[in-house]
């Protein structure tokens, strides 16, 4: 029973230190999340500086994990040269050693000063910087805290037989040590944790060297799968940045692993404690692949580019929904409104490929429509699971309304796609199946329509991006004028049928239903208007006129 209460109290001093070091990065992302980002992506000019500003980046953040999502998701974009982001990937890693060494100083009553400092400050903060913040204090005294609780709950363990033996076995068997070791570093998403863990256990004297040393190699070959695992479906420039920080990784973890023993019995008279001993071999692993892997970038990233060739045709996932952001909302949203513009430019290539299909009927343009509407439907219900994912309780009330306003636009969007392709793009087909042609005015006034609602698409982008109150009501009054344009069309096309015109007349169901359907699309573009014209109070509840001779109550007035 005695060691089971030691195993749970190891367990959720474990925990602790897991959360302690999220809220660390949490914080700092929302305090400073906008001004790292841009430092990380500017300080690349060269590989040095480039390293560096992984190094800096992973030491306010304490999380190579982090820094390596960030990065890979600039190299997604072309913001940082694939060459650079590597670069930035060494330094993290040097980064997150560094961290090490400082999270384990004895300075026990420091983890009570920093949570003393992170509640109050957060307590007293109204603005996301100084909240932020906060939680990154609170988070640094709970990591101090649960190192000191493990240092506590792992001392007697070097009087259990158990223990010792399960340890004796690890040592015999590294390679099982090395996967462990790296288990457990992808399952806390963190390699500095394990190490920490690792150096604590050497604290207690139950771990000899060359264990330790392994169990430090597999800590950060760990560590480096999640980021490779998070970009799975980003730009192939993303997964060959993480694949190649993998492979240093594994390269370093496998040396290490192989020269243990020898290199133990060297530094074991230096550095006599287990606990010193786990702290330099992390730090010393990491310099020495920054050192040896640094002007190998090139080599590295040629090699990464043929493990992972550029797709043939453009890449149909995610593009800008950056899971390191988070976060930090101002960021995430951003991104998820590039998201969203990036929908609606292939609702924009889907309206022109209909009308190019229009006037020159054909199989292919139909099959086109049918995949870029399959890719409106994916993406739309990215961003809303993207969204779903922000803290509301964190978002301020003009950040939940551009949340709101960007998962409206881009479920507007995915309508607007379902009607090119299941409504014009039906119609187009129909009449290509009968064999029949709208007449030389019906034609006219469709290609109008068209015309005038990709013009509206490309207005409502702009709307969107700028939320401009002008162009707002320019938009409303273009869909206005759709309705117009709509309505002059329907009479005359009408007055064609009962003329007998006999084009009209074999293609007056598509006709109407193509008007209908344009005249919807236009509705749902001067949507992303009104809460913009709403917020400047130029939109009434109701746009109904009061019926004549209707006079409404005193209650109503």
């Amino acid at each position: 029973m005695h060691s089971t209460i030691q195993l749970i109290d190891l367990l959720g001093a474990g925990a602790l230190l897991l959360w302690g070091l999220r809220l660390i990065k949490t914080g700092v992302m929302r305090a400073f999340g906008a001004s790292l980002r841009h430092w990380i992506a500017k300080g690349t000019g060269n590989r040095l500086w480039a390293a560096l500003s992984g190094f800096m980046a992973t030491l306010a953040l304490q999380s190579s994990t982090a820094t390596a999502v960030i990065t890979a998701s600039f190299a997604a974009n072309g913001a940082i040269r694939p060459r650079m982001a590597q670069a930035v990937m060494l330094g993290a890693n040097v980064g997150t050693a560094i961290a090490a060494v400082i999270l384990s100083l004895d300075v026990h009553w420091f983890a009570s000063v920093m949570m003393l400092a992170g509640v109050t400050l957060f307590s007293l903060s109204r603005d996301a910087r100084g909240k932020g913040l906060g939680r990154a204090f609170l988070g640094l005294g709970l990591m101090l805290l649960a190192l000191q609780l493990v240092g506590n709950i792992t001392g007697p363990l070097r009087e259990s037989e158990l223990m010792i033996a399960v340890l004796r076995g690890l040592g015999e068997a590294p390679v099982f040590a090395l996967i462990l070791a790296s288990g457990l570093a992808l399952m806390a998403s963190s390699s500095l944790a394990i190490v920490l863990f690792v150096a604590m256990l050497g604290q207690s004297g139950i771990l000899s060297a060359p264990l330790a040393i392994v169990l430090v190699a597999g800590a950060n070959l760990g560590g480096a799968i999640p980021p490779f695992l998070a970009v799975l479906r980003e730009g192939h420039e993303a997964r060959r940045l993480t694949l190649a920080n993998l492979v240093v990784r594994a390269i370093g973890a496998m040396a290490l692993t192989i020269f243990a023993v020898p290199l133990a019995r060297v530094l074991v008279g230096v550095l006599p404690s287990a606990h010193d001993l786990t702290i330099a071999i992390h730090v010393g692993f990491n310099i020495v692949l920054l050192v040896v892997f640094l002007p190998l970038i090139g080599p590295i990233g040629k090699l990464a580019a043929l493990a992972i060739p550029a797709p043939t045709q453009p890449e149909r996932g995610v593009r800008y929904l950056d899971e390191s952001a988070l976060d930090t909302p101002t960021i995430a949203l951003a991104a998820a409104a590039r998201e969203a513009l990036r929908v609606s430019d292939i609702v924009l290539n889907m309206l022109e490929a209909s009308l190019a299909a229009l006037r020159k009927p054909g199989p292919a343009a139909r099959r086109t429509i049918a995949g870029l509407d399959d890719d409106v439907d994916r993406l739309q219900h990215a961003i809303k699971l993207y969204l779903s994912r922000l803290d509301n309780g964190d978002l301020d009330e003009e950040e939940s309304a551009r949340a709101t306003e960007i998962i409206s636009y881009a479920i507007n969007l995915e309508h607007v796609g379902d009607m090119v392709e299941g409504g014009l793009n039906e119609g187009i087909a129909k009449l290509a199946k009968r064999q029949v042609k709208f007449s030389a005015e019906g034609f006219a006034e469709i290609v109008a329509l068209y015309e005038k609602t990709i013009a509206n698409m490309q207005l409502s982008q702009t709307v969107f991006m700028t939320r401009d109150p002008v162009l707002a009501r320019q938009l409303v009054a273009a869909k206005v004028e759709v309705r117009r344009l709509e309505s002059l069309s329907a009479k005359a096309h009408l007055l064609r049928v009962r003329q007998r015109v006999p084009a009209a007349m074999e293609t007056s169901s598509v006709h109407l239903d193509m008007l209908r359907d344009l005249k919807r699309i236009n509705a749902h573009l001067a949507s992303v208007a009104y809460p913009i014209l709403e917020t400047k109070g130029e939109l009434d509840e109701s746009r109904l006129r009061d019926a004549p001779g209707f006079e409404p109550s005193p209650a109503e007035k």
